[in-house]
């Protein structure tokens, strides 16, 4: 069994390159693929300390695949929702640069 240290430095990792992505893109695409790769660590988080209960106490505790399936719903929702007004901002200004949309400003 692989330890619990090397999943928590790899999910920590994916985590800092998903953050550097938000704060550094321009393209709102590429940022909510960021996010993707944010929540994704969060998920392994969740699965990982999951099974490691499973593995220290013997018995099945199913609760962090559970939030992590509920995690990756509101994951697709999101993208969804985010994808449909970058769709509508693209047809109105025809750009999805995060610097130059303020149309949320005022």
């Amino acid at each position: 069994m692989i330890p619990i240290e090397y999943w928590l430095v790899f999910s920590s990792l994916l985590f800092c390159v998903g953050a550097y992505g938000v704060l550094t893109k321009r393209n709102a695409i590429v940022v909510l693929m960021c996010i993707e790769i944010m929540l994704n660590s969060a998920n392994i988080n969740l699965v990982m300390f999951s099974s490691y209960h499973n593995v220290l106490h013997g018995t099945a505790d199913p609760s962090g695949q559970a939030f992590a399936l509920f995690s990756i719903a509101i994951a697709a929702a999101e993208v969804a929702v985010g994808l449909a007004i970058l769709l509508s901002v693209y047809r109105r200004y025809k750009t999805i640069e995060v610097d130059k949309i303020n149309i949320l400003r005022w």
